[in-house]
């Protein structure tokens, strides 16, 4: 039976909310917590973006449940180098385990310091380096690297966990799946396709687990919900590579003029119809992920943990 965890939203809260919504997610029964890690929100909407390194030792302090990045760049804006350090160190201060999710990143946060924003092949490769590098100085060993994209010299780290951060891959299309299957500790996707979570497990993914998330809009008026999710997250119906080149919140705001509401009443799910949300996050462990995040948009965050604890969560703990 996979586990159900909350998803932490950086964009749109600022660290004493995260850090109150991570009370009220351990309270409600959720087993694990996931933490977007932006240096921009999508627009300004949402308006938020707290280092969240910071935010992450908050939560450590604040509740006992596993933490994960969801996702951490580790290529662009940040060297690996200093990934490392803060992983290793929320590895250690965090109650639960910690794990280190990463991926290839977007513009929007990573262009940034004026680095050339490199095609997605490029950043694969960027991103595969950068994983050998982090795990080399998660041994606590000197690590002298001198590689395509990256130079290490004597680095060490000094504070690192008894075991090695683990490393989850985030993957979207075939080339990043097969590399989170070669060389990844576990797999995270956003979308409930089991041909994706067949790939990875074939390609090299064995038992790891494979980690998914969704967004949701809990809320007595279904309409209202469907504008509230309009306003603040009309970015997520954009397609294609959008999203990943893009280069600022109001570039975003700009393409978002092509998304409708009636976009996101069929792609969303809005309201306290509860099969509705049972639903959406059956959609998950239907197709064979083992641990599923849930993110609520709206602004009823004391009702949303109310309902997934009292009526969505006893049914999929039973299912």
């Amino acid at each position: 039976m996979p586990e159900y965890g909350y998803f932490l939203s950086c964009e749109q809260y600022g660290p004493a909310e995260l850090t109150e919504q991570a009370r009220m997610a351990e309270q409600a029964g959720f087993q694990a917590l996931w933490i977007s890690d932006h240096f921009h929100p999508w627009n300004d909407e949402q308006g938020q973006s707290p280092f969240v390194w910071s935010v992450i030792g908050a939560l450590s302090e604040a509740v006992s449940l596993p933490v994960g990045t969801a996702v951490t760049c580790p290529t662009v804006r940040t060297h690996p180098a200093v990934v490392a350090q803060a992983a290793a160190t929320s590895a250690v201060m965090s109650p639960g385990e910690f794990r280190l999710g990463v991926g290839t990143g977007e513009a929007l946060n990573e262009h940034i310091l004026g680095d050339h924003w490199p095609p997605a092949h490029v950043r694969l490769e960027m991103l595969e380096e950068s994983i050998q590098v982090m795990r080399r100085l998660f041994s606590g060993d000197e690590v002298n690297h001198h590689g395509t994209h990256y130079t290490v010299e004597n680095a060490r780290l000094y504070t690192v966990p008894e075991q090695p951060v683990p490393i989850d891959i985030s993957g979207f299309g075939p080339a990043a799946t097969k590399l989170a299957a070669r060389v990844g500790d576990g797999y995270i996707t956003m979308m409930p396709d089991a041909s994706m979570v067949e790939q990875y497990r074939k390609g090299g993914g064995g038992g790891k687990p494979v980690s998914g998330g969704t967004k949701v809009c809990y809320g007595t008026d279904r309409e209202e919900c469907v504008r509230t999710v309009h306003r603040l997250w009309a970015n997520e119906q954009l397609p294609g590579e959008l999203g990943q080149v893009l280069p600022s919140p109001k570039h975003f705001e700009q393409a978002q003029t092509l998304v409708t509401e009636e976009m996101v009443r069929e792609n969303r799910v809005c309201g306290d119809d509860v099969e509705e949300h049972v639903a959406e996050l059956r959609r998950f462990a239907d197709a064979g992920f083992d641990r599923i995040y849930v993110n609520q948009i709206g602004p009823d965050l004391r009702g949303f943990f109310d309902f997934y604890r009292t009526k969505v969560l006893p049914q999929l703990q039973t299912a």
